[in-house]
């Protein structure tokens, strides 16, 4: 799995940029994830704050996360202008009948898939080695552009789950 999303984030956005991931609780089809990239294109063309457009961006990453970019240090973002793209957002999940909401619903990266765990199953998940300190999570808890680039997909040490929940010691190895 590619895993370098990085590269499709456009360069001229302020690292202080504002950013919204919504995580579906389940994978896009390629025909669904067309239409919701042109659907993207559409609302950041005409998304406004106080009259005044708002430099954003949107995407669709790994099928299965929409993020929402919006650059303040060209017109910044507050209450209609946020509500406007919750409502975006909200229209998405009525149209794919998609949870875009959930965030009980934590999302990992294994055996080169995203996966996503309830939170009331974690402790299962972690006690079975199904996830480990290793594996990727997907941090959906950024606010800004330049955690988004560093900190939104992190091994599960790095995240706050490494305080929240215990692992269990790594298995020995059989020689």
């Amino acid at each position: 799995m590619n895993i370098d999303f990085q590269q499709h984030i456009p360069t001229d956005l302020n690292p202080k940029s504002r950013v919204w991931i919504y995580q579906s609780s389940r994978m896009f089809s390629v025909h669904e994830a067309l239409q919701i990239e042109a659907l993207l294109k559409d609302f950041i063309e005409r998304w406004n704050a106080h009259g005044s457009a708002v430099k954003g961006y949107g995407n669709l990453f790994f099928g299965q996360f929409i993020v929402l970019i919006a650059d303040e240090s060209y017109t910044g973002v507050s209450g209609c202008s946020i509500d406007s793209s919750v409502r975006f957002i909200k229209d998405i999940e009525q149209l794919f009948q998609a949870q875009m909401f959930d965030r009980q619903l934590l999302a990992f990266i294994v055996k080169e898939r995203v996966q996503l765990i309830p939170l009331s199953q974690l402790d299962y998940a972690l006690q079975h080695h199904f996830i480990n300190t290793d594996t990727l999570y997907f941090n959906n808890t950024v606010q800004y552009l330049d955690q988004l680039l560093t900190d939104w997909l992190v091994p599960v040490k790095k995240s706050w789950l490494n305080a929240k929940f215990s692992f269990p010691a790594p298995q020995a190895t059989e020689l």
